[in-house]
């Protein structure tokens, strides 16, 4: 089964670069500087970003759906020259493979009807189990020691 992971649309977050400290902090987000390889999965990108690279920390709703499950939480993003969001098909991103994955599925209406606990390297293949259950309409997955939201994944 094909399946799409897709990172976040760096247009809606590139205007966040030309902000203040100040006016940041006023919405509730921050400015940081990465000081590890590992440890600023940019949701963008969907890659982990480079020791000294800046990134916007913030509060982002990415289970939107009317539902018991709306969710929001923190996410890092970093500048982009993309506006479209970064997509894999068929391929998970190094910044979710070399993590453990809690993998969420929920059906047409919002509702979380599965969930399982994931080594990242095979995360390929639970996703694929994961929508051979027709009622799965698209997947979350989190990085499962912080619990942040880290990319939707889609039925291709």
């Amino acid at each position: 089964m094909s399946f799409q992971i897709s990172g976040l649309s760096g247009s809606e977050f590139n205007p966040l670069f030309d902000l203040t400290g100040a006016q940041l902090a006023a919405r509730g987000m921050t400015r940081v500087c990465a000081d590890t390889d590992f440890g600023y999965p940019d949701r963008v990108s969907l890659a982990d970003a480079a020791v000294g690279d800046h990134l916007i920390l913030l509060s982002y709703e990415h289970q939107p759906a009317s539902s018991p499950f709306r969710a929001s939480g923190p996410i890092f993003v970093g500048p982009s020259a993309c506006a479209d969001p970064v997509s894999h098909l068929d391929d998970v991103p190094a910044s979710l493979a070399r993590r453990p994955i809690s993998l969420r599925a929920y059906d047409e209406a919002g509702i979380m009807i599965d969930a399982e606990l994931v080594d990242g390297a095979v995360l390929a293949g639970v996703i694929g189990r994961q929508f051979a259950n027709k009622k799965v309409r698209y997947l979350h997955a989190h990085f499962a020691l912080r619990g942040c939201f880290a990319a939707r994944i889609d039925r291709v």
